[in-house]
């Protein structure tokens, strides 16, 4: 038995709202940069577990949990307390065993943070990597199929420095 479903998946995967804790507000005001990767970490896990199938009963059942190994976050505008703010996941790609995913937060239909991850599957059991299951490589390309036309931000895959004019040094 498998959770989630085969597709076709809706590009971009939308997750449920929830509003800004009191606690994630720092002295700034503002969402602490630490919790833009809870907020988008537990969006993600509805995605997995709403439509890949790949969520805490798998992961319990499996023995296969899937590893954020690299991630990339754009702070694109402050998330203040209270507000609502929704994920938003593209697949860009995949192979058996690693999947290139975009997360958008956003509030009031203007993203917020963008982030690229680098997710990897992991025998829990080994703890070494391991490939989807052949059903998940499935979902996975036709997710992929499905969020091929699906705009891409120009944040997406930038280097990480300092942009100078060619006159600085």
């Amino acid at each position: 038995m498998h959770d989630g479903h085969d597709g076709p998946y809706p590009a971009p995967i939308t997750t449920p709202a929830r509003q800004v804790p009191a606690e994630w507000i720092d002295h700034n005001g503002h969402m602490n940069v630490g919790y833009y990767s809870i907020a988008l970490d537990q969006a993600v896990d509805h995605m997995f577990e709403d439509h890949l199938g790949l969520g805490l009963d798998y992961v319990a059942r499996a023995r296969q949990g899937s590893y954020v190994v690299q991630m990339h976050m754009h702070y694109i505008g402050e998330i203040l307390q209270g507000e609502s703010i929704t994920g938003r996941f593209t697949l860009l790609d995949h192979d058996a065993k690693r999947m290139h995913i975009m997360g958008e937060l956003v509030v009031d239909g203007t993203v917020r943070a963008m982030a690229e991850q680098l997710v990897m599957a992991v025998d829990l059991t080994t703890r070494r990597s391991t490939s989807y299951p052949d059903w998940a490589q499935a979902r996975l390309a036709q997710m992929k199929s499905d969020h091929a036309d699906h705009p891409r931000p120009p944040q997406l895959g930038a280097p990480l420095g300092i942009r100078r004019k060619p006159d600085e040094s």
